[in-house]
């Protein structure tokens, strides 16, 4: 159904899409090997000095992030796994991707920013939870012009198996969704 080996699918949208439950749900599909890599635990490794990566004198800090982060889903890729990146990975971050030489697909997950903020605020411990914040990043995913063909719609009574079915059909449709050259 879903999981080529040697690929890589990035499954981005803004904090409260279900990004990582349905990550790990995919990971765990029968078939190829998978990793799931959640780029959170890419910045939560930055220490002293850390920037908290939502705000505007962040973007060094998260460039070199996005670096690393597409340069181990890619040696994972070429391993031959599939792997599952999510993340907040919006189009300003592709290009650290798009560079790299394994299929890359992109997946955009959308709640209504009410159901963003619910999520958000329900999961507690050290995730976003100011409404501000989640209204800004929402904000940056609502027009993404020629990716918009990318996005799936989200709602809050979405199973993560009829989540993972439309994924899995969006990653058919659009083969190398990023690099189509390859």
């Amino acid at each position: 159904m879903l999981g080529c080996k040697g690929e890589i699918l990035i499954l981005t949208g803004p904090p409260g899409a279900g990004k990582t439950t349905v990550a790990a749900a995919l990971a765990r599909i029968s078939g190829s090997s998978k990793v799931h890599l959640h780029a959170d635990d890419f910045w939560r490794s930055i220490g002293n000095g850390a920037v908290p990566p939502h705000l505007p004198e962040s973007d060094t800090q998260n460039r070199v992030v996005m670096d690393v982060l597409s340069r181990a889903a890619s040696a994972y890729a070429e391993g031959g796994y599939f792997v599952i990146l999510d993340g907040i990975i919006g189009p300003w971050f592709l290009s650290a991707f798009q560079r790299l030489q394994v299929p890359i697909h992109y997946v955009v997950l959308r709640p209504p920013l009410d159901t963003a903020i619910r999520r958000c605020r329900q999961r507690g411990g050290e995730t976003m939870a100011d409404p501000a914040a989640i209204t800004s990043l929402h904000r940056q995913f609502d027009s993404l012009g020629s990716l918009e063909a990318h996005v799936l719609a989200v709602h809050k009574d979405d199973p993560p198996d009829q989540v993972m079915r439309s994924i899995a059909s969006l990653v058919v449709a659009k083969t190398n969704l990023l690099n189509n050259n390859r």
